[in-house]
């Protein structure tokens, strides 16, 4: 058990049978009554985000996550195969929990599985990625009428929004945080 004084950002805390990651808090002490704290928490295995006042003092129970680094290996109709680099255990997860990852992972790619109690809460893929650029319309010098960026499909499937002078064959590099175009490698 924590107390609502040990609330750091990116803490986990398990509320109401749920595990929810702490996005935002802040201590309040009012002139008048007594001191709170006022969170904005995330379901760890929906994503979805919610505000919460506390006590100060209150007491939650504290949910640790186990974050394991597998390898994706390959996919068979829903579901993707990943081996756990430690142990060499292979373990199948459906398209449905991967959600996003999915537009950035290829074979070989390490992901950070997150799991707790053994019941897997979602997974990270790296920050940076590399993929090749297989689709995309040409570039015209002085087209700037859109921002000067254009779509691109990627090797993985995935749609990305590009500068006018990539072109299909290029690799490029993306930040899976904000699905955003880097830089060209």
């Amino acid at each position: 058990m924590i107390s609502t004084s040990d609330f750091r950002t990116g803490m986990t805390i398990e509320l109401d049978g749920d595990v929810w990651q702490i996005v935002e808090f802040q201590h309040v002490k009012p002139g008048k009554g007594s001191a709170f704290v006022r969170t904005r928490l995330k379901n760890v295995k929906t994503g979805s985000v919610q505000e919460r006042t506390f006590r100060a003092g209150e007491k939650v129970e504290q949910a640790s996550l186990e974050r394991k680094e597998m390898q994706y290996l390959y996919s068979s109709g829903d579901n993707y195969e990943f081996m756990d680099n430690s142990t060499y255990e292979q373990m199948s997860i459906s398209v449905n929990q991967l959600e996003k990852v999915v537009n950035y992972i290829k074979e070989g790619s390490i992901v950070s599985v997150l799991m707790y109690q053994d019941v897997i809460m979602g997974i990270e893929p790296p920050t940076f990625v590399e993929l090749e650029v297989i689709e995309t319309d040409p570039g015209f010098r002085g087209d700037t009428a859109t921002g000067g960026t254009k779509p691109a499909k990627l090797e993985t499937g995935a749609l990305i929004n590009v500068p006018l002078f990539v072109e299909v064959g290029n690799i490029i590099k993306i930040d899976t945080r904000t699905d955003t175009y880097l830089e060209r490698v």
